[in-house]
C-alpha cells in the first residue's frame, strides 16, 4: 500500500493499494486519505501532529466494530471508543470502529491498543489506518469505512502487507 502525501504540509493524501500477481506488483484501488494536520515529518515525535514518512509492517487490527472478516489478527474492544470534535470542529465518533495499527513505534502482534513503545514514550505511537471524519488526524491515515472494510478483508499475514507512506518529495529520497 503506497500513501503519498499532497505536500510536506498537507493533510491531504491518496492511498493506492497494490496487488501481486503474475506479472508482479500492479496498482489497484486509489482512495482519497487524511494525514496529519501538520503533513509528514522524517522524524516524528509525540504531538507533533506530522505523519512519519517511511514504510512500515501492517501486522494487527480492530476496532469497536466486530471483525468485518479480516484476515489480520483482530481486537474488537469498547476501548476503541472515541469522542469529541478534530481539528475542523467534525465529529471524531465512529473513526475506531475499525483499525489497523501501522507499525511504527508499537509491538507487532499485540493489539493496536496496547501502549508498548520500543522507542520510548517521545517518539510517539498509536498510529493507525482508521475510519475518516472528514478532517486531518494527528498522525495517523484515515479512509473512508467502505475502504477500511475493504483493507481488513484484503490485508494477508501471510502476504506480509506493508504501508509506504509520506509526501511525494520525502519517498522519491
Amino acid at each position: 500500500m503506497l500513501v503519498t502525501g499532497q505536500g510536506k504540509d498537507s493533510s491531504n493524501s491518496q492511498v493506492v493499494l497494490y496487488r501481486h500477481g503474475s506479472g508482479g506488483w500492479r496498482p489497484g484501488a486509489t482512495w482519497s486519505a487524511h494525514n496529519a494536520v501538520k503533513g509528514w515529518t522524517d522524524h516524528h515525535h509525540l504531538d507533533d501532529d506530522r505523519s512519519p514518512v517511511g514504510v512500515f509492517s501492517l501486522t494487527d487490527a480492530g476496532g469497536l466494530l466486530a471483525n468485518p472478516g479480516s484476515k489480520l489478527p483482530y481486537d474488537q474492544s469498547a476501548a476503541f471508543s472515541i469522542g469529541g470534535t478534530g481539528f475542523e470542529g467534525e465529529p471524531l465518533a465512529g473513526s475506531f470502529d475499525y483499525v489497523i495499527a501501522i507499525n511504527y513505534n508499537r509491538q507487532p502482534g499485540t493489539s493496536p491498543i496496547d501502549w508498548t513503545r520500543p522507542l520510548g514514550a517521545g517518539r510517539g505511537g498509536g498510529i493507525w489506518l482508521h475510519i475518516d471524519h472528514g478532517g486531518p488526524t494527528h498522525a495517523c491515515i484515515s479512509l473512508a469505512q467502505q475502504h477500511m472494510k475493504e483493507l481488513l478483508r484484503t490485508l494477508d499475514p501471510h502476504q506480509h502487507p506493508m504501508i509506504v507512506m509520506g509526501d511525494a518529495d520525502s519517498l522519491k529520497r
